[in-house]
């Protein structure tokens, strides 16, 4: 049973397996991303109706333009019409889309079909769904480094109150809290440049299930799991 009075506030997904899954039943790649796709609403809904507060999904990283371009036209296109299917249910449950990410190399209509979304979406006050797109973490962290740079050179900034809080600000995920439990499917055990500065004192989680696989029950573990560690934060249980 989940302790509802212990909920991760923040869930952070790295969606990993549709390549695998699609090869063991004898498909595409693309059929793998389709379902992967499903598995994403899913877990929508469910974070939603178990009481989570943000989830984010890394959908597509800086290195995976280095895919076939025909798979990464597809991913393209299949995160579009993610889009423009749900919208309607965003709105009705009241949930919040952020995209975080470098805008370039985007094509147009889909950079469009995001900040339409988001825009559309930014007064709900329910769960926040964070799509991680054309995002890497050594990437935000530079990105971040030449801002502060600029604004102190600027005289926007002074050196003496850059701090941990204030670097937060210049991170694409500022006000979105840190994540406390990270899951990564499939049981690969790296982060893959996601979310380095963000998940210093996130739980993780590497089930060995594909993410077609990972259904509402599995996230409910996923949960159990981090509502049966002893989170310390450096301190000492008494």
């Amino acid at each position: 049973m989940i302790d509802k009075n212990n909920l991760p506030k923040h869930i952070a997904i790295i969606m990993d397996g549709n390549g695998r899954w699609a090869r063991q039943k004898g498909l595409s790649r693309i059929e793998g991303h389709r379902e992967g796709i499903k598995r994403a609403e899913e877990i929508i809904e469910a974070a939603d109706e178990i009481g989570i507060k943000f989830i984010t999904f890394f959908a597509f990283s800086c290195e995976n333009w280095k895919r076939p371009r025909l798979e990464v036209e597809t991913l393209m296109r299949l995160l579009d019409m993610f889009l423009k299917k749900n919208l309607k249910r965003l709105m009705e449950n009241n949930v919040r889309l952020k995209a975080i990410g470098r805008k370039d190399p985007i094509p147009d209509y889909l950079w469009r079909n995001l900040c339409q979304t988001q825009d559309a979406t930014a007064n709900n006050t329910g769960l926040t769904v964070v799509l991680a797109f054309n995002y890497g973490s050594r990437q935000e962290i530079a990105d971040a480094a030449k801002n502060i740079a600029r604004d102190v050179l600027e005289k926007r900034l002074n050196l003496e109150d850059l701090d941990e809080k204030a670097v937060e600000g210049f991170l694409y995920t500022a006000g979105i809290p840190d994540p406390d439990l990270l899951i990564r499917t499939s049981a690969e055990l790296r982060v893959s440049n996601f979310l380095l500065w963000q998940i210093s004192y996130a739980e993780l989680y590497f089930p060995e299930v594909l993410w077609p696989d990972f259904k509402r029950p599995n996230l409910e573990e996923a949960i159990n799991v981090y509502q049966n560690r002893a989170r310390r934060f450096g301190e000492i249980n008494a």
